[in-house]
């Protein structure tokens, strides 16, 4: 290899000089007309991105603490000339001369304070020990950094408190919201008075535009399609508006990607820090999801049972799964190095750790480890479940382990395995 500058090439044309020809015809050669892979002839996009994102802004962030026995809230930031101005100005933050930082009382009206006083000069990120029940303050909080155009619509807080009291989980309340601000604010110029009285064609030209734009998903579609749906039933009360016959993309049956065992232990050995070895050893130990890593608490390891207790997973389901004999070593190395004190996992400023930070290190892993697959955290999972089939493992207790509440769900992993295909001889080998 040689770096693509001037002198590099030139120093390749001294050094091959009598002996060879260098080309440098192939590194500037222009964009093939006809692509090999083919062309796509999309449908015409009328609708134009409703939600526009604000510039970065610096990141205030909130955590609890314990301050004179009262519960707290920690403001941290990376320091900012303005932030902190705005900060001591506005009063309601009082600032901890021993521990060095500001903090905020636990109330709601303080929350507000805090986004009115920042609004445009910071964003605020609450850790994931935080958790707010007032849904008019997370839904500041999760509409800080769209752009507010004219006629902005905000998502109805009825909507929000809806979901709240019918005990839906709050990434699906989070989610909810966002599709019904995006398909509110696709129609502002109409107002909320007018898409509350829109039909099932307004609802379907809507989502027909987002297929044909092949800009989303076909599950972001569905979502988005429940979203609306729930807000026109069960909020509006319109009963009588036909969303039973609304045109749903059909999911495309793909099969997850799984690793062979070969390339998980070349993931899991690319890293010497023993904390993203651990979290990532979970993960396909125990077939864990992100969330579910992230929620481990000290207390949830039972090393005397050989079992990890899984805690809310998804559909709120508390379930046990395996604990490994390798990963329980490492795990109590991990112990007695970190220390964590309530979450198996704690971020360098404590607190849980985060979503993206896992992601950041299962990508940084699996560049390092060399195998070239498009894999996602979430295909260690796929890979635990795929491997005790291939053991010989019963599906149902595969599908125990998983958290699956329909064995169809667990199925899909019959149609991936090599287990069994081995004794089978193709026809065309008996010609």
């Amino acid at each position: 290899m040689a770096h693509r500058t001037p002198q590099a090439i030139e120093r390749l044309h001294h050094a091959f000089q009598g002996i060879a020809l260098v080309d440098t015809r192939y590194l500037n050669r222009p964009r093939r007309l006809r692509p090999d892979l083919g062309a796509v002839v999309r449908g015409e996009n009328r609708q134009s991105e409703p939600l526009g994102k604000l510039p970065d802004l610096p990141v205030v962030r909130l955590q609890p603490m314990l301050h004179q026995g009262r519960e707290v809230l920690q403001v941290s930031f990376a320091y900012d000339a303005s932030v902190y101005r705005k900060l001591k100005e506005g009063g309601f933050c009082k600032w901890l001369a021993e521990e060095r930082c500001f903090s905020l009382g636990t109330g709601s009206g303080e929350m507000h304070r805090l986004l009115d006083c920042l609004e445009g000069t910071a964003q605020v990120w609450l850790a994931g020990t935080v958790k707010v029940r007032d849904m008019a303050v997370l839904r500041r909080l999760w509409e800080q950094t769209y752009g507010k155009q004219v006629g902005y619509i905000a998502c109805p807080l009825p909507y929000l408190e809806k979901l709240q009291l019918l005990n839906y989980s709050m990434s699906t309340i989070r989610t909810y919201h966002s599709l019904l601000v995006r398909f509110s604010n696709a129609h502002r110029e109409q107002g909320l008075e007018s898409i509350n009285d829109f039909a099932a064609e307004e609802v379907n030209r809507y989502h027909r535009q987002m297929v044909q734009s092949q800009a989303y998903s076909f599950s972001l579609v569905n979502q988005s399609i429940n979203a609306v749906k729930f807000y026109f039933v069960r909020v509006l009360g319109r009963h009588g508006l036909d969303l039973t016959q609304v045109e749903r993309p059909q999911k495309a049956e793909r099969l997850p990607t799984v690793l062979s065992k070969a390339e998980v232990a070349r993931i899991l050995s690319a890293t010497q820090n023993l904390k993203h070895r651990c979290l990532l050893q979970l993960l396909y130990a125990g077939g864990l999801r992100i969330g579910e890593v992230i929620n481990l608490k000290v207390s949830d390891v039972q090393s005397d049972r050989n079992l990890l207790l899984i805690r809310g997973g998804k559909g709120k389901k508390d379930r046990t799964t395996l604990l490994s004999k390798r990963l329980l070593e490492s795990l109590r190395t991990y112990y007695r190095e970190y220390r964590p004190k309530v979450w198996l996992f704690e971020g360098q400023q404590g607190g849980q750790y985060t979503a993206e930070s896992i992601r950041s290190v299962f990508n940084a892993c699996l560049q390092r480890s060399g195998v070239e697959r498009k894999v996602t955290p979430h295909s260690l999972r796929h890979s635990f479940a795929t491997h005790l089939l291939e053991q010989g493992t019963n599906l149902r207790y595969i599908q125990t382990l998983l958290g699956h509440r329909s064995s169809k769900t667990t199925e899909i992993y019959t149609h991936i395995t090599s287990h069994g295909l081995e004794g089978i001889v193709s026809p065309l080998d008996n010609l």
